[in-house]
């Protein structure tokens, strides 16, 4: 799984994991649960880019559980107004998306 060939799944992994950041340094204090949960999916999707970068045989084992963890955190940050997590949901249904696609190649799914 080269980065080139995969780069919408490489653009969507980093792009989950800044907005996760960024919301769960927003919610610290105010929503715990929420921050929680945007750094779980934080470090997963840095996760997710690193092995992407670097070609690992170990994508297709790994992408199951960072897809339940974006689509865990979509879930709880879309129960805010703030725009914060608005984004930070809209940012994990789009990785949750993209790394569907790559446990349904390597019928994982």
């Amino acid at each position: 799984m080269p980065e080139q060939q995969h780069q919408s799944i490489l653009d969507a992994a980093i792009h989950c994991a800044r907005e996760c950041e960024h919301c769960g340094d927003a919610c610290i204090g105010q929503m715990p649960e929420c921050a929680k949960l945007c750094r779980d999916c934080a470090q997963m999707c840095w996760t997710i880019a690193a092995y992407i970068s670097r070609d690992s045989r170990f994508i297709p084992h790994i992408v199951n559980s960072c897809l339940n963890i974006c689509q865990a955190c979509a879930d709880e940050c879309s129960k805010h107004d703030n725009e914060h997590c608005q984004k930070c949901a809209q940012a994990c249904r789009r990785a949750a998306s993209e790394y569907q696609k790559v446990a349904s190649l390597a019928g994982v799914a």
